[in-house]
């Protein structure tokens, strides 16, 4: 077996323990069985729902025997399936083959030619797929997007409170608070996720051109629409009844699209954190044995969060490959979609890799409140923004021309704000109210937006 050391791809050599849980899903042999599950459940489906004429139906101990094709399918069977496809030069055909080299000399030998009946082999494809994809989402990403967004919102409640100068365009603005600005990115996640949740998986199962063209000449009298219907719903997905050959791809890119929205969200917060520990807003914790720079001892770097980005930055690579390649298919059909959606795993694999480098990142920060209030106390222009627009209540002209002059470009303290303040003529209660403000005092709504979000992951 090739030792780890030796893989091509680092999410099956460095990454591969943390992405493990996807294997399951978008594997080769993965695949296998997923399409071994939609021709035996088809064969099933043939005997004993539409009762086709020709077949017979099946008593339980025959749907126990034939349904251990794929609940008992190993590497050994894999293995096999490749060597049939040695020869077929075919991934489905080879899966037909194994079915009917399984079941040779069983109840079910007279029958073997029901096996596949009616399919092209984008009928099995696309409904593997679709099943693949829907147990990776709910079984895997979408629990570890709810884990990123749930620790988000921890550390907003934390530090909802806790006053911070803003930068806009990197220079001192008006102040927020710590928690304000998690939950922003909370917001932006969530709703990214609500819509992933809203798309509605779907499938074919219509024959070579989407017409049934095979299925009524050998049975004319069925209503294989309706069929077809059924069995798709009961995988779990939802019909498409209007496709070429090959179901068009159009939810994978929907799906694929909002995962990138998702990901562009969290690149966002993962630049801005780094830019708080950058500035010292952040401390990170310590850990024994680490090193931080092979020639600089005391650096302690933000490695999760640029690890995070960088995985990223990979998955939205692929993803936006597949939203836009997927959907185009030359006339009824062309095989570019074959090879590209393989990668499936891989896009999704670097976003599980993404999210499990921010939610450790996030572990290991705390909130260094010295750094942030001295960033505060030190730039009491921040006030100009209130002081003028309070003046401009009381109708007193060229107020941001004034406090403009007063402190763009220069250094003032609290002594020259109070002092400015006195000079005003507005009514001394509202002197007394803009000396009582502070930059850290000065955080609007921000307490309140915290505390007024309520997150989906919690109903």
């Amino acid at each position: 077996m090739r030792d780890p050391l030796d893989n091509i791809s680092p999410l099956d050599g460095r990454y591969g323990q943390k992405v493990d849980e996807l294997r399951q899903f978008f594997s080769e042999a993965s695949l296998m069985r997923h399409r071994l599950i939609v021709e035996v459940e088809w064969f099933i489906f043939l005997c004993n729902t539409a009762r086709l004429k020709g077949t017979f139906v099946l008593k339980p101990v025959l749907l126990k025997e034939i349904r251990s094709i794929y609940e008992y399918f190993d590497l050994v069977d894999a293995k096999r399936v490749k060597e049939i496809e040695k020869i077929t030069n075919h991934d489905v055909k080879a899966i037909e083959y194994f079915i009917k080299e399984k079941l040779k000399g069983s109840a079910f030998e007279p029958y073997l030619e029901f096996v596949h009946f009616g399919c092209t082999s984008e009928d099995i494809n696309n409904l593997s797929y679709a099943m693949m994809l829907k147990g990776a989402m709910e079984g895997v990403i979408f629990p570890v997007m709810t884990g990123v967004a749930e620790l988000v919102y921890q550390l907003a409640k934390k530090y909802k409170s806790v006053a911070m100068m803003s930068r806009t365009h990197g220079q001192p603005a008006t102040p927020t608070t710590v928690g304000k600005e998690f939950v922003n990115f909370i917001a932006r996640m969530e709703r990214q996720m609500a819509s992933l949740k809203l798309i509605v998986l779907l499938g074919k199962m219509n024959g070579a051109v989407g017409n049934f063209n095979a299925h009524v000449i050998a049975y004319p009298k069925l209503k294989w629409m309706e069929l077809s219907t059924k069995f798709i719903q009961g995988l779990g997905l939802e019909v498409n009844a209007y496709t070429t050959q090959i179901e068009p791809h159009d939810y994978n890119a929907e799906i694929f699209d909002a995962i990138r929205r998702f990901n562009t969200v969290l690149i966002d917060m993962n630049r801005d954190i780094w830019s708080y520990i950058s500035i010292g807003y952040f401390k990170q914790h310590l850990k024994a044995g680490e090193v931080g720079s092979s020639t600089m001892p005391h650096k302690v770097n933000p490695i999760d969060f640029e690890n995070s980005e960088g995985n990223l930055g990979m998955a939205n690579a692929i993803l936006g490959h597949l939203a836009e390649k997927l959907p185009l298919s030359r006339m009824q059909r062309d095989l570019t979609d074959s090879t590209v959606i393989r990668n499936i795993g891989s896009a999704l694999a670097y976003s599980l890799l993404a999210y499990k480098n921010c939610i450790q990142g996030l572990h290991k920060i705390d909130l260094n409140k010295k750094v942030l209030e001295d960033d505060l106390d030190v730039n009491w222009e921040l006030l100009a923004e209130p002081i003028q627009t309070a003046m401009r209540r009381y109708g007193v002209k060229n107020a941001y021309e004034q406090l403009k002059s007063l402190t763009r470009g220069k250094s003032v303290n609290k002594k020259i704000v109070h002092k400015f303040i006195d000079g005003l003529d507005i009514p001394a209660g509202e002197k007394k109210r803009l000396k009582s403000l502070t930059p850290s005092k000065y955080i609007g709504l921000a307490v309140e937006l915290v505390d007024g979000y309520q997150p989906n992951f919690l109903k």
